[in-house]
């Protein structure tokens, strides 16, 4: 979800000619995507509106450090020029599934941000051998989960409410077709407005050890971050039962758009969970 109000902070993203990209044939689509690093596979998928350096400029470089993070943007976002057909959780789980086969990625660990972490929640539902651990931030597992009045502000976006913002700044000097910006916010819009997230057994059914991260002042209600925690197992006393493969942070001071600019936070947070070894669960 993207607040009309706000725009993330300008001039953030990891240095020219860092790492390698490209495009990958992939469901109709020319995906574009990056990579940077070495180690272990960390995928980057990116939230609405947004391109990889918008989502992610501030904790890439850190993360590049210890992982070979691999980026993609999605249909209509970025690099990735539109085609004709709306934006579903399920294809765009089903396109970045494409893209980690072509560049061989198998048993990755997935950090997804906003619309990325519904992706995220998506691919390890339906394409669970792909995926080792996931961090969500701000994630949603149904419509309850935004705070009230978030959806209906989406539905009022307009290209007017972005105009001079970094999100349209980006996508005008990323898109292949910088025309298709009104196309790409209504895309959105209607991708918001039809979400209905996944049954709770399909969540508990996950795998996955998850790291959920939200804002105390997300768009995503702090109460539906412990739901989701809870069916991911956790909300245990970890004394006594031990600590679940699952964690949960709650970022002090911190709206949506802020939380991955919390790089000196998210950083050892994320790096942490990953390095924990994965364990079955119950």
């Amino acid at each position: 979800m993207t607040n009309s109000t706000t725009t993330p902070p300008r001039g953030s993203g990891p240095p020219p000619g860092a790492g390698t990209s490209g495009h990958l044939p992939v469901n109709g689509l020319n995906m574009y995507y990056e990579v940077h690093g070495e180690g272990r596979p960390l995928v980057l998928l990116h939230g609405e509106l947004t391109t990889i350096g918008t989502s992610f400029g501030s904790i890439l470089p850190l993360l590049a450090g210890n992982h070979r993070v691999v980026a993609v943007e999605q249909q209509a976002h970025g690099h990735t020029a539109d085609i004709e057909r709306p934006l579903t959780y399920e294809q765009l789980a089903d396109d970045t599934a494409a893209a980690l086969r072509h560049l061989s990625v198998r048993d990755a660990d997935i950090l997804g941000f906003g619309m990325g972490s519904g992706i995220a929640v998506c691919l390890a539902i339906r394409h669970p051998e792909l995926v080792r651990k996931l961090v969500l931030a701000t994630p949603a597992y149904d419509r309850d989960g935004f705070h009230p009045g978030v959806v209906e502000d989406m539905a009022a976006l307009s290209p007017e409410h972005l105009a001079g913002s970094a999100f349209e700044e980006d996508y005008l000097r990323t898109a292949p077709r910088p025309q298709d910006w009104p196309v790409l916010i209504e895309r959105v819009k209607r991708l918001n407005l039809e979400f209905v997230g996944w049954p709770e057994e399909a969540v508990a059914a996950i795998r996955a050890p998850a790291l959920i991260v939200v804002g105390d002042s997300d768009v995503v209600r702090p109460e539906h971050a412990l739901s989701m925690f809870r069916l991911l197992g956790g909300g245990v006393a970890g004394d006594v039962a031990g600590l679940p493969s699952s964690q949960l942070a709650v970022l002090p001071g911190t709206g949506h758009l802020a939380l991955m600019e919390r790089a000196e936070w998210l950083t050892p947070m994320v790096e942490a969970f990953l390095e924990t070894p994965v364990r079955a669960k119950p």
